[in-house]
């Protein structure tokens, strides 16, 4: 973001092992930055919701237990990104998750004469975040969420996304953050390496 836009929002994205507080920092992300925080899991719900065409489609996908396509989920982040709220800023949970889906995103600001400002990296200890959700698990009596169960999860993170952190390092985007402790510490820790990078807070 250079000088004399600083009415512009940021673009960003936040990456993290399940369990790693992502959704509790996009929140505060969201309000401290006045920019939107989209996860792709409440895109699909809301268009599975209002019954929009993409949504009929990514419901019997889901149904049928398959994974929804680069080119459905594109088009339904895109849709997103082109809705009022996140024309000047937004904060994207969940997406991209493949090499495609960076291009497109890529092309997509591209074209409005956009870029990303930073990718928030959450680390997180693998031991420590299973630790986490077993604890979380136990508090909600949410028996189905086993250690099994948790760490193949923390795996298909590894698998899917850890080829995307190369990439986004390449690109001089990737900022990373230990993701564990308490969630005021790790906010001030996102704070402090976005203002680094002239990011600054609306609020």
């Amino acid at each position: 973001m250079t000088v004399g836009q600083a009415h512009d929002g940021a673009r960003l994205l936040i990456v993290g092992p399940p369990g790693a507080g992502k959704g509790t920092q996009s929140a505060l992300i969201s309000s401290r930055y006045g920019i939107p925080a989209i996860a792709t899991g409440d895109i699909f719900r809301q268009n599975i919701k209002d019954q929009t065409p993409l949504g009929v489609e990514v419901k019997a996908i889901v149904d049928a237990g398959d994974y929804v396509p680069d080119t459905l989920t594109n088009e339904l982040v895109k849709n997103r990104l082109l809705e009022e709220d996140a024309r000047d800023g937004f904060l994207l949970d969940g997406y991209p998750r493949t090499l495609e889906q960076i291009a497109f995103l890529d092309e997509l600001l591209a074209s409005k004469g956009e870029s990303l400002d930073a990718v928030i990296l959450l680390n997180a200890d693998t031991d420590a975040v299973v630790a986490r959700l077993r604890n979380r698990a136990a508090e909600q009596g949410r028996a189905d969420d086993t250690e099994e169960a948790i760490r193949h999860r923390q795996d298909v993170f590894a698998r899917e996304t850890t080829p995307l952190i190369p990439v986004y390092r390449e690109k001089g985007l990737l900022i990373e953050v230990d993701g564990l402790g308490a969630v005021d510490e790790v906010a001030s820790r996102i704070a402090d390496a976005l203002s680094a990078r002239g990011i600054l807070a609306t609020v």
